[in-house]
């Protein structure tokens, strides 16, 4: 399989864009990438420091120039932050340099993967679980503009969604083809 564009992992926070994206770079046999990790790496500092020092603004800035950069390496699988796809510009980059697939779970899920965990500062509030749901609220209907939404379920293991998103990935041949195909 040839990957002709960057596949960029769009979705909620404890979707599993970073565990999914691994297994599909694998599979693909391409570099793996997550933005949220070149921001960390830059800053030299967590999510939640940037955050709290700079602001969210700040970091969406940040984002956005990373993922930029990133979109204009070779092909890869690109895994973002929940909040990335929500910019218009980084929308507008991804569906000219990449294809956007969002990897899409219930709340309940999301909940049960990202409760115990004190790294995400959207979070920190007095009710977190109502919060992620409002912010699955508003975020969704943008989320279903990516140009291929695949399901996840809780009985799905890292595998299974892997599998489903090459198999999403594999209807576009403008963006993945099988090496074995010629094309006259």
């Amino acid at each position: 399989m040839l990957l002709k564009k960057t596949v960029v992992l769009v979705g909620m926070m404890g979707a599993g864009k970073t565990a999914v994206g691994r297994a599909v770079a694998a599979q693909l046999g391409v570099p793996f990438l997550d933005s949220d990790e070149e921001i960390v790496t830059a800053a030299n500092m967590s999510i939640a420091e940037i955050f709290e020092r700079d602001g969210e603004r700040f970091f969406r800035q940040a984002e956005s120039k990373v993922i930029q950069r990133l979109l204009e390496g070779p092909p890869s699988v690109l895994s973002t932050g929940g909040g990335a796809f929500l910019q218009p510009q980084n929308r507008e980059a991804i569906s000219q340099h990449g294809l956007s697939v969002c990897i899409s779970a219930p709340v309940d899920l999301l909940w049960l993967r990202v409760r115990s965990k004190d790294t995400r500062p959207l979070l920190r509030t007095a009710d977190p679980k109502a919060t992620l749901q409002q912010i699955y609220d508003e975020r969704a209907p943008v989320y279903a503009t990516a140009d291929l939404v695949v399901e996840t379920q809780a009985d799905y293991s890292i595998t299974d969604t892997c599998d489903r998103v090459v198999q999403a990935i594999s209807t576009r041949p403008d963006v993945l083809e099988d090496e074995g195909i010629q094309n006259d």
